[in-house]
């Protein structure tokens, strides 16, 4: 599968958020979509989902439209992990992991659904209310949900954001066996130095465009991140792979 944003523009209101990007993410890749508050980040991949219209451009999944792929199909091509966190119906856990098998045509507790609470490490909550949950154990559970889909493309919106950093490198390291496995992944990150260790490429916003975009390390070595975030990275190595660490504020004395 090879998803492809060309010239993408997404309104909001009567400011463009999203201006002329152009992306593709390919089979088989992690790609990590960098770019500080309000870069335009969650618009892009609600563009990506056909869940916002686009003001400008197109968006094709191996060269088709969501429009000609159709909805059903649309929904087994792609899953979708938004960056809310909340889970509104009072269901024990596994009945919202099995939500992700409605595009085949039930919400039922099949195989798919336990694959993806085992690698969601959340198999131990099955039958817990999700009420009962703490803010990082419905990540997970949410991520279970998506993961359940086993669609061609994922799209993860802050994925690590509310997990403890036994988690967080947890994550990372299902979306990176997602993406070996034959899936395009596209994640939103903040933490630049989860986003240099696991991911493929890395693409960065800016007040809605795309200031950068090519190899993790390539990108990190660059000065571009440090300009789009606005601060100094501290840079090395360990177990032979580099690492970057956000360090000071840009212009801020040592």
């Amino acid at each position: 599968m090879i998803v492809q944003a060309e010239g993408v523009s997404v309104r909001r209101g009567a400011r463009r958020v999203v201006e002329a990007l152009s992306l593709t993410v390919r089979a088989g890749e992690l790609v990590g979509l960098l770019g500080p508050n309000g870069a335009g980040k969650t618009s892009l991949l609600r563009a990506l989902c056909d869940l916002d219209p686009l003001d400008a451009g197109r968006v094709t999944y191996d060269g088709r439209t969501p429009a000609e792929i159709g909805r059903r199909a649309f929904g087994r091509t792609l899953a979708y992990l938004p960056q809310s966190g909340r889970i509104h119906w009072p269901l024990p856990v596994e009945e919202v992991v099995a939500l992700g098998r409605l595009p085949f045509g039930a919400a039922q507790v099949d195989d798919a659904v336990r694959r993806a609470m085992t690698a969601a490490d959340v198999l131990d909550l099955s039958g817990r209310p999700t009420g009962s949950l703490s803010g990082g154990e419905r990540a997970r559970v949410l991520l279970a949900r998506a993961l359940a889909v086993e669609a061609p493309v994922l799209l993860a919106d802050e994925p690590v954001a509310a997990l403890d950093p036994y988690h967080q490198l947890q994550v990372m390291e299902l979306l990176r066996a997602t993406a070996r496995a034959g899936t395009a992944v596209v994640a939103v990150l903040h933490d630049l130095t989860l986003a240099g260790r696991f991911c493929d490429r890395l693409a960065v916003m800016a007040d809605g465009r795309l200031k950068a975009e090519g190899l993790a390390r390539d990108v990190l070595a660059s000065d571009t991140v440090e300009a789009a975030f606005g601060v100094t990275l501290a840079r090395g190595m360990r177990d032979g792979e580099p690492y970057v660490i956000p360090w000071r504020r840009a212009g801020e004395g040592p």
